[in-house]
């Protein structure tokens, strides 16, 4: 079942979607060499709970944290733990906000310290690849359209999709349908409707598309072992242009300057 919002729900997710950006924001400021990772969980739990909000990924089949924490091969669902972050890592830093009864979903790659240039190529790729899919979030275009527009760009420019983890519709429930995949065929899946709320959230390798889940049930890692971007919007189909209801403007206006900040090429 797929479930068009009203705008008086669409306003409602712009809320929890303002708390969330703010939240990684105050997590951007934390990214630095030495670090853990478990206090950057901390750090986002903390301020989400301050505003009234619940982290929307504590306890969702039994995650443990607030926070999904991906270093360097990792593709998503990493756990926060007493890792130091390490100058030339890259951190992928995935949050949901439930408030008011609704969900926002958002990820952001991040350089720590110094990182070689292949590697800040694919943060930038992966994040203007995100936006190439949001642009085909209108209403009458297909599933099918986003997939494509995130693939052909990424491709051509020699990277992989991850084909096993896909984006989502989002709203009461942090997953919703329909899924949303980073690859498909132009004109194919399901047509999009003005209302739709989707997540959509591109995850690119450096090396092969394969990857692969560790013992923790949740971690999964590229199989080759290279590096993998990961950035996502909360969006809304619209008729001519999809409306984009999670921000990055919190955290670049953190970054702006800094070796945290990821251009878009």
């Amino acid at each position: 079942m797929i479930y068009l919002k009203t705008e008086e729900e669409i306003d409602l997710i712009k809320v929890s979607a303002q708390v969330l950006g703010k939240a990684h924001a105050e997590v951007a400021q934390w990214v630095k060499p030495g670090v853990t990772t478990k206090k950057l969980d901390t750090i986002a739990e903390d301020y989400i709970r301050a505003f009234g909000g619940i982290p929307s990924f504590k306890g969702f089949n039994n995650f443990p944290a607030s926070l999904c924490i991906s270093v360097n091969e990792v593709v998503v669902h990493g756990f926060p733990s007493n890792y130091e972050l390490k100058d030339g890592d890259i951190i992928s830093i995935d949050c949901g906000v439930k408030l008011n009864g609704f969900h926002s979903d958002s990820a952001y790659t991040y350089p720590v310290g110094e990182v070689a240039q292949n590697v800040m190529d694919l943060l930038s790729a992966t994040k203007r690849s995100l936006y190439k899919g949001i642009e085909q979030a209108v209403d009458g275009m297909r599933i099918g359209d986003i997939g494509y527009a995130v693939q052909s760009y990424v491709e051509d420019l020699g990277y992989t999709v991850v084909r096993e983890l896909v984006g989502h519709g989002v709203g009461r429930n942090l997953h919703e349908s329909p899924e949303v995949p980073n690859y498909g065929k132009r004109g194919k899946g399901v047509r999009l409707k003005e209302g739709m709320v989707l997540a959509i959230e591109p995850m690119i390798n450096l090396g092969g598309k394969a990857v692969i889940q560790e013992r923790d049930g949740w971690t999964i890692r590229t199989s080759d072992r290279k590096p993998s971007a990961h950035f996502e919007h909360t969006v809304v189909v619209r008729k001519g242009k999809a409306e984009i209801l999670t921000t990055f403007d919190y955290i670049e206006q953190v970054t702006a300057n800094t070796s945290l900040m990821v251009e878009v090429k």
